[in-house]
């Protein structure tokens, strides 16, 4: 059976301990931190790094204090400051798979305790005003994908080119690809383990404008 994972939704202006969240983020992540050039990006990276790190420690019961940062890109390897989040706990992996995805002031998170072997997630928030540029339906979309958004009213195409970038994000996410593979030939209209994430906490919608997904494999 597939496991579920749990999902939360955090403002960044409201994680407690951001302001000195830097020191406990680890060398890589101080290091990508400090090359934002500008104050709030740099503040809402933090900030997701600790939420990250306390949602981590509430899945676990543990002291964050306990957690060391340790992300793995299946590219680059262990010890980087980018790919798949996970933490070690007193010194070994902590038993968790996690995501987490930044968006408008907004974190979404997911992850499963003690994960099956293999057990992979990706998350992923986006605004929807901020998907939909001339010329993204040719870069971004299949063919099926062009065609479904033709066959809807057009007042609900931006919210639903969205949802599908959301569901590709997630799913390259999941898979450790990233934007290396091309999106326009991923179809995502229909695949096993990726769905829409509309309600948080017992079906709490979204924020306005915002649309998610979740690919779990």
């Amino acid at each position: 059976m597939m496991q579920s994972p749990v999902i939360d939704l955090r403002r960044l202006d409201d994680v407690p301990g951001a302001g000195i969240g830097l020191k406990r983020l680890g060398e890589p992540a101080q290091e990508r931190a400090l090359r934002f050039t500008s104050a709030k990006d740099r503040e809402e990276f933090v900030a997701g790094r600790v939420a990250l790190q306390h949602f981590a420690a509430s899945l676990l019961d543990v002291d964050p204090a306990r957690l060391v940062p340790d992300y793995h890109c299946p590219q680059c390897g262990p010890g980087q400051n980018h790919g798949r989040p996970g933490f070690l706990l007193d010194g070994g992996p902590a038993p968790l798979a996690l995501s987490a995805s930044r968006a408008s002031g907004w974190l979404l998170l997911a992850g499963v305790v003690r994960p099956a072997e293999g057990l992979r997630l990706g998350v992923d928030l986006e605004v929807v005003s901020r998907v939909g540029f001339d010329g993204f339906d040719d870069v971004a979309l299949t063919a099926a994908e062009k065609e479904f958004l033709v066959s809807i009213p057009v007042q609900d195409r931006a919210m639903q080119r969205a949802r599908l970038w959301a569901r590709k994000e997630a799913w390259l996410k999941m898979t450790g690809e990233g934007l290396r593979r091309n999106p326009a030939e991923l179809d995502v209209l229909d695949l096993p383990g990726l769905r829409d994430v509309t309600g948080i906490h017992e079906n709490g919608k979204l924020p306005e404008g915002l649309v998610a997904a979740l690919a779990v494999g």
